[in-house]
């Protein structure tokens, strides 16, 4: 799992890239359409798809003369699992944290 969180979390890492992702979760499009908005050569933009592609988060297909890209739900969906387990961990932390600071107030005050 941590290797898969590696390559998922270094391809967000970049703007770009994100913003395909972004793109991607309103559906399916071109490579064509997804290159447009990126003031960048081709080859250049197909860098991040590969990086993207990876680390699992996208797919293409070619159909006739289109290459198509899709988003791939399991890799966003076991980061998120991730993020949530690492959220709850945090959360006791600071919940503790606040308990000590509450009693060394209340003995600051009762002192």
């Amino acid at each position: 799992m941590a290797n898969h969180l590696d390559s998922f979390f270094s391809a967000l890492a970049d703007p770009t890239r994100r913003a395909v992702i972004v793109r991607l979760v309103a559906g399916p499009a071109q490579v064509s359409e997804l290159h447009e908005p990126h003031n960048m050569a081709l080859p250049s933009f197909l860098k991040h798809l590969g990086k993207l592609e990876a680390a699992g988060i996208i797919r293409s297909e070619k159909i006739g003369r289109i290459r198509m890209v899709y988003i791939e739900a399991a890799p966003i969906a076991e980061a998120e699992e991730w993020l949530k387990q690492q959220r709850h961990v945090w959360e006791k932390r600071l919940d503790r944290l606040s308990a000590l600071a509450g009693n060394i107030e209340k003995e600051s005050n009762d002192g």
